[in-house]
C-alpha cells in the first residue's frame, strides 16, 4: 500500500513538473482557441475592406472561429499597420497589407515601426492592374497618342491619383520616368473627387484601381486605354497593356496580402496560410476578389515575404528619382 501512495505521488510531481513543458506545444496545437481580428488600415467600405470581409468569413469557417474585421484608417495606412506590429505575436491579429506597405519606408519620412522586421509573412492574396483611363470625351484613343502629346507639349498633361504615395500616384511617375515626359501631379483626397474631375475634364488621365473605376468604364464615362501589369487582365482582355503600348519595361501591380506581428509561430503562419489557401480556393472568395479586379495568386509566406522586398527597393528607387514626399 505504502508503496503504492508513494509510486502515485511521484507520478503526480512528474506530471506537476511536465505541464510547463507542455502546455505551449497544447496550446500551439489548439490553435486557434478564440476569435482572431484582421486590421484593416482603410475605413469601411473600400476595396480592401470586401476582400478583407470575405476572407474572415472563409478563413473563420476553416479555422473554427470567429475572425473579425477591424477597421484602423489613417495616416497612409500608418496607424493601422503599427497597431498590428505593437500587437502580440500569437497568431490572433493580422494585416491586410497593400501597395502602401512596401511604398511607404521610401516616401515616409518616419515610421513608428520598421516594416521589414516588425512582421512575418502570412500568404499573398492577389494582385491586379491599375487602368490607364480618360473620360469619354477625352481626344486620347491610345497610349500613343498620349505619349505623342505629352513629348509635343511638355508640362501641359495632368495626371491624378487618389493622394501621394498612393498606387495611383506611383504608376504616373513611372509613367513619367520611362516616358522621359513632364506631365503635372495633381492628388486628391481620395477617388471620387479625382474621377469626377476626370469625367468633367479637369485632369487629362489617371492610372486607378479597377474597383475605383470600373463601373465607369462599363456604363462609357471613361475609357480605358491600358492596364499597367505585364499581362493583360481577364477582365478587360481587349485592353493592352502599357509595355504592350509603348513603355516596353513598365509594369505596377496592385496587391493584397496578410502579415502577422514578427515572432509570430512558424507553424501557426503555417496553419493560417493552409486557411488563406482554402478560402482562395472558395467560389464566393475568388467572386470577391474578381469584383475588385485582383487576380488569385496565394502562395507561400516566402513568396509574399520576396516579392515585397522587391517592390520595396524598386519603388525606393522611383520615389528617391523623383523626391517624392507623402503629403504633409
Amino acid at each position: 500500500m505504502k508503496q503504492s501512495l508513494f509510486l502515485r505521488r511521484a507520478l503526480t510531481v512528474a506530471a506537476l513538473c511536465a505541464a510547463p513543458l507542455l502546455g505551449g506545444a497544447t496550446a500551439q496545437a489548439q490553435y486557434p482557441e478564440r476569435p482572431l481580428r484582421i486590421v484593416v488600415p482603410f475605413t469601411p467600405g473600400g476595396g480592401t475592406d470586401i476582400v478583407a470581409r470575405q476572407l474572415a468569413k472563409e478563413l473563420g469557417t476553416d479555422l473554427g472561429q470567429t475572425v473579425v474585421v477591424e477597421n484602423r484608417p489613417g495616416g497612409s495606412t500608418i496607424i493601422g499597420t503599427d497597431n498590428v506590429a505593437k500587437s502580440a505575436p500569437d497568431g490572433y491579429t493580422l494585416l491586410m497589407a497593400t501597395f502602401a506597405h512596401a511604398v511607404n519606408p521610401a516616401i515616409q519620412d518616419k515610421l513608428p515601426y520598421d516594416t521589414d522586421r516588425a512582421f512575418a509573412p502570412v500568404a499573398l492574396i492577389g494582385k491586379s492592374p491599375n487602368i490607364l483611363v480618360v473620360a469619354a470625351k477625352s481626344r486620347y484613343r491610345s497610349v500613343a497618342d498620349l505619349l505623342a502629346d505629352a513629348r509635343a507639349n511638355p508640362g501641359k498633361l495632368t495626371f491624378g491619383s487618389y493622394g501621394n504615395g498612393t498606387s495611383a500616384h506611383l504608376a504616373g511617375e513611372l509613367f513619367k520616368r520611362q516616358g522621359k515626359l513632364d506631365i503635372l501631379h495633381v492628388p486628391y483626397k481620395g477617388a471620387g473627387p479625382a474621377i469626377n474631375d476626370l469625367i468633367g475634364g479637369q485632369i487629362d488621365m489617371i492610372f486607378s484601381t479597377s474597383a475605383s473605376v470600373s463601373g465607369q468604364i462599363k456604363n462609357g464615362q471613361l475609357r480605358a486605354l491600358a492596364v499597367t501589369t505585364r499581362d493583360r487582365s481577364p477582365l478587360y482582355p481587349d485592353v493592352p497593356t502599357v509595355a504592350e503600348a509603348g513603355l516596353p519595361d513598365y509594369y505596377v501591380d496592385s496587391w493584397y496580402g496578410v502579415f502577422a506581428p514578427a515572432g509570430t509561430p512558424a507553424a501557426i503562419v503555417e496553419r493560417l496560410n493552409q486557411g488563406i489557401r482554402a478560402a482562395a480556393a472558395k467560389p464566393d472568395f475568388r467572386g470577391a476578389l474578381e469584383l475588385e479586379g485582383l487576380v488569385p495568386e496565394v502562395g507561400d509566406a516566402a513568396q509574399l515575404g520576396a516579392y515585397v522586398e522587391a517592390e520595396e527597393k524598386r519603388w525606393a528607387e522611383i520615389v528617391r528619382a523623383g523626391n517624392l514626399k507623402a503629403a504633409p
